[in-house]
């Protein structure tokens, strides 16, 4: 029986990353779409989020199952707790994907100068990387430097905003392809905050400790 439920459990875990790697790779495929243009890859991200919604309803019966079915304690019920949570939040970001790709057509030619674009995406991209990696290798640290990498993306985020307004109000003719890249920088934003979802119940699973609204402590 304990091997049987050691087996389900490694096949939640397996599940979980697989999924996170079909995620990832509408992050590249958006990312890429961005930059270049290309109409091809974010047809392609929407073709792909059909796949992860799938996932999440398959993972998510799993967890019930065994909740239901084997009565799992301590780490072996915190894992599970924390999947029910960390899944929705990887097809949250399939879903910011879409969001992304649908917005291609609309941003270019290039109104933002330098790579402040760029960045935010490849900053993003890392989190979500470095969050899945915190989970599959049990690795705490690596979940506190998601956490603590989420500043760097709203500096970000709140620099290109700017930028783009400023675009707007010296050139009426970029407002509608700004406004676009506006919804574009909020959903790599949005991604960072579930890579950053992600790593706090990673930090859950392994140490039993909620870090979420830590101001709610110094009160």
């Amino acid at each position: 029986m304990v091997r049987h439920f050691d087996s389900e459990l490694q096949e939640l875990r397996d599940g979980l990353m697989a999924m996170a790697g079909q995620v990832e790779e509408m992050i590249d495929l958006s990312r890429a779409a961005v930059s270049e243009g290309s109409t091809a890859m974010a047809e392609r991200v929407t073709e792909l989020d059909r796949k992860v919604d799938e996932q999440e309803l398959k993972l998510d019966q799993a967890c019930i199952d065994l909740l239901a079915l084997r009565s799992p304690i301590a780490t072996d019920l915190r894992l599970i707790a924390s999947s029910l949570k960390i899944i929705p939040e990887i097809e949250r970001i399939g879903d910011h994907c879409c969001n992304i790709a649908r917005r291609v057509p609309f941003i270019h030619p290039p109104i933002l100068a330098g790579d402040s674009l760029e960045r935010l995406a490849g900053e993003t991209r890392g989190m979500v990387r470095q969050a899945v990696d915190a989970f599959v290798n049990g690795n705490a640290e690596l979940a506190r430097k998601v956490i603590q990498d989420d500043d760097k993306v709203d500096a970000l985020y709140v620099q290109i905003y700017k930028d783009l307004l400023r675009i707007m109000l010296a050139d009426p003719l970029c407002i509608e392809r700004a406004s676009h890249l506006i919804l574009v920088i909020k959903n790599w934003e949005r991604i960072a905050d579930q890579a950053t979802n992600i790593a706090e119940e990673v930090l859950f699973i392994l140490e039993g400790v909620n870090v979420k609204h830590p101001y709610l402590s110094r009160s």
